[in-house]
């Protein structure tokens, strides 16, 4: 009787809320979730980064091979300074090289100019050679006074001069002279195979053509007269053949001089040079050169 009393009174002792200790416990951890969670929510990212850190270790599990390997920057990953590269060749030769270096590239910058040179001083020959064709054509039948050449960074330039009316005054008709020239020069131009450009121009008079509304359209009509005799009659491909107008625009010679409305009023044919552009531009100098040479200056 005493033992049952006992065991009785041991079991009123038993405590029957044990279960509210687990559920405080998991009521803490959701409120510590929560506030880890609104933490979060405006993250810094060295403090989150240390919250893994510390989550992670406390876990039994490691973020690197080594501990006390946490990066002390705001944002890992990110090196404090530039990574060391190597100097390049310029950086680590010295004042004697870098000065053969400079000689190296000027010496090729004189060769490239002197192959370009040399380029253009063949132009200028060949040119020459179709330069006195044109002229001896022109001399067999007494009209070497009706055109001027030159030679320049376009090429070579046949002026029609209308000292000789070639054109009459307001008309974009060739007269029986002009036509006699266009017919001349034609079987020379047809052998070339350069592209050839037809200007035409009037003189500075500022009255305005009795049969055209401007002078770029009397200039105009007057290239185009001598394009279509040398395609149509002497049978040059079209493709070969540009015209343009300058009106007023490209004197030949001062305005202001005796007789240069005869000679500004004209069309150029111009055989235009097939060169790169950096050895056509020297064609002029080329020329001018050789000038100075015939005069015995010397070129610089």
């Amino acid at each position: 009787m005493g033992r049952r009393k006992k065991h009785e009174e041991h079991e009123e002792h038993v405590n029957h809320e044990r279960w509210l200790v687990t559920y405080a416990d998991m009521v803490t951890l959701l409120m510590v979730l929560f506030i880890v969670m609104f933490a979060m929510s405006a993250v810094d990212e060295k403090k989150f980064n240390a919250l893994k850190s510390g989550l992670a270790a406390g876990f039994g599990q490691s973020t690197s091979l080594l501990s006390g390997s946490s990066s002390i920057q705001q944002n890992a990953g990110l090196s404090a300074m530039a990574p060391v590269a190597p100097a390049s060749k310029y950086q680590q030769v010295d004042e004697v090289t870098k000065e053969l270096i400079k000689k190296a590239v000027q010496q090729s910058d004189a060769m490239k100019n002197q192959a370009n040179y040399e380029q253009a001083s063949k132009e200028v020959d060949r040119l020459s050679g179709v330069q006195a064709r044109v002229l001896a054509s022109l001399k067999a039948h007494g009209l070497q006074d009706d055109v001027t050449t030159t030679i320049d960074e376009n090429g070579l330039s046949i002026h029609l001069v209308s000292k000789h009316v070639t054109f009459a005054a307001n008309m974009a008709t060739l007269s029986p002279r002009g036509e006699q020239i266009i017919d001349i020069l034609a079987p020379v131009l047809k052998d070339l195979p350069d592209p050839i450009e037809i200007e035409g121009h009037t003189n500075q008079v500022n009255v305005k053509p009795k049969y055209f509304a401007t002078d770029w359209d009397l200039s105009a009509a007057r290239a185009i007269t001598v394009l279509r005799r040398l395609n149509e009659v002497a049978g040059i491909p079209s493709t070969r053949l540009h015209a343009s107008a300058y009106g007023h625009e490209k004197p030949l010679i001062d305005p202001s001089e005796p007789g240069s409305q005869e000679i500004n009023k004209r069309v150029d044919i111009i055989i235009v040079s097939s060169l790169p552009p950096e050895s056509q531009a020297l064609l002029g100098q080329v020329v001018k050169d050789r000038a100075r040479s015939a005069e015995g200056v010397t070129t610089p």
